[in-house]
């Protein structure tokens, strides 16, 4: 490659809207790949601008890390994904944000429910405490140490 087809961290974080210390993470984690000039400086290649619009994307559909590494590995180094590449990847993501949309609708109508509700409770609520399973029988401290005293 041509050294005009390089990039300075600081040309890469301005052209992509990502801090240069997210830049040095994500290379860390093996999402994007640097070569370093004769000073010792990063140098990207431009391509990896995609990549990094890649990665903020996935980032805003909800994928971890994790989940971006193990799709951003189905993309070519070498050169900017194209259209066809895009296309393969996105697929994964469209169930993705079905799932995001339904979780959303599902906290909108339980907006309506909460405003009627009155309970006003994080603790009993069955809504934002879905996995309480001692809520339904009230309020308060439901289990002991062992076996309540009798009271006489």
């Amino acid at each position: 490659m041509d050294k005009d087809e390089f990039l300075s961290i600081g040309q890469v974080s301005k052209r992509s809207g990502v801090a240069s210390s997210a830049l040095r993470f994500y290379e860390e984690r093996g999402l994007i790949r640097s070569v370093r000039a004769g000073s010792g400086h990063r140098q990207y290649p431009r391509h990896v601008l995609r990549r990094i619009a890649f990665v903020v994307f996935a980032q805003r559909v909800g994928l971890s890390l994790d989940e971006i590494a193990a799709e951003i590995s189905k993309l070519p180094e070498d050169h900017t994904p194209n259209g066809q590449d895009w296309s393969k990847l996105s697929k994964t993501w469209s169930l993705r944000i079905e799932e995001k949309i339904a979780e959303l609708h599902r906290l909108k109508n339980g907006l309506s429910v909460c405003i009627g509700c009155g309970c006003l409770s994080l603790l009993t609520c069955k809504l934002a405490n879905p996995q309480d399973k001692l809520g339904r029988y009230g309020s308060g401290p439901l289990r002991w140490m062992g076996k309540p005293k009798k009271q006489n």
